[in-house]
């Protein structure tokens, strides 16, 4: 069996998270506020167990200057999808009915 790592307290104090619900769905975005500022458009993951998971990109938005340090971006961009997950609300997006 492989050992698992304990669980760590899930620290987000940069990003926000921003839910728009429109007729067919809804669009949820998560925004990092500070240096490196981006923008995530996430959609639900339908496959996940609790149908939201960490969500499927669907857009980045990112400065010129990003071009760089890939790895530390990836790391951003993994943190804001953990932050998606954390901050689904109860009832999750996606159809209601």
């Amino acid at each position: 069996m492989a050992a698992r790592l304990p669980a760590q307290a899930m620290n987000f104090p940069h990003f926000v998270r921003i839910d728009r619900e429109r007729r067919g769905g809804g669009r949820h975005y998560v925004i990092h506020t500070h240096d490196p500022k981006f923008s995530l458009e996430l959609g639900p993951d339908a496959e996940a167990p609790d149908r939201v998971g960490r969500g499927i990109i669907k857009r980045l938005c990112v400065p010129n200057s990003w071009a760089g340090d890939y790895g530390q971006y990836g790391r951003m961009i993994a943190a804001a999808q953990e932050f998606f997950a954390a901050s689904a609300p109860d009832d999750g997006p996606g159809p209601r009915g």
